[in-house]
């Protein structure tokens, strides 16, 4: 009987609902046209607000627009935050970027996306950006929040998102790191005056004396 009443009352996820909504509204569209990550190789795993935090990069880098460059990013990555860029010429022609300067243009997109906290860079064999970290968008999103730095229409979108897809925790994990650390910086500078008040004032340097003239010197004089 439990069993029978947690079955009517259990609620669809969402790839189930989808499903029902693909046998009614799609039921004639062939297999072949169909795309899933269960069949189909070559996908990434990609953060659910990464069109916004795409926005939110764009508003602030007007003029040089980042955020398809991170999401090109996001699409090699292999489910692990390192990337190693060997050839940037290629990262450059896949986020539109062609000619002569192309990969400048795409190295200084990729210092915007640095400057803003998604991405963090050491260089190596193929110059400034060889290994990336993407780092979580949704924590880059906070810093720039914290900085004035994000519009409050979109970042008030963002925040609408989080609760959504299950991320708040990643906001209020990364205030909690933000927290800690001012709290021990403050720890560190009280001790640092308690210690600088109780160390005793060392006396002031003696004034050097004055060389006494010698008396062969005196005569001569």
């Amino acid at each position: 009987m439990a069993n029978a009443k947690q079955s009517a009352t259990r609620r669809l996820t969402m790839a189930e609902r989808a499903q029902q909504l693909m046998l009614v509204h799609f039921p004639d569209v062939p297999e072949e046209w169909k795309w899933t990550r269960k069949t189909h190789d070559g996908f990434s795993t990609i953060p659910r607000t990464l069109p916004i935090a795409m926005q939110i990069i764009d508003a602030q880098s007007k003029g040089q627009p980042a955020g398809h460059v991170l999401f090109c990013l996001w699409a090699r990555m292999p489910d692990h935050p390192v990337i190693t860029i060997e050839n940037p010429s290629t990262f450059a022609a896949e986020a539109g970027f062609l000619g002569e300067r192309a990969v400048d243009t795409w190295r200084r997109r990729m210092k915007t996306l640095r400057e803003l906290m998604f991405i963090t860079t050491k260089p190596g064999a193929s110059g400034e950006f060889h290994y990336v970290m993407l780092t979580n968008p949704n924590v880059a999103v906070e810093w720039m929040r914290s900085h004035k730095k994000v519009q409050d229409g979109l970042y008030g979108r963002f925040i609408e998102r989080l609760p959504e897809i299950g991320a708040y925790g990643d906001i209020e994990a990364i205030r909690a790191y933000w927290q800690m650390v001012r709290e021990a910086e403050q720890a560190a500078a009280t001790e640092t005056a308690k210690q600088a008040a109780s160390d005793p004032v060392p006396p002031p340097p003696a004034s050097p004396s004055k060389p006494k003239r010698s008396k062969r010197t005196k005569e001569n004089a």
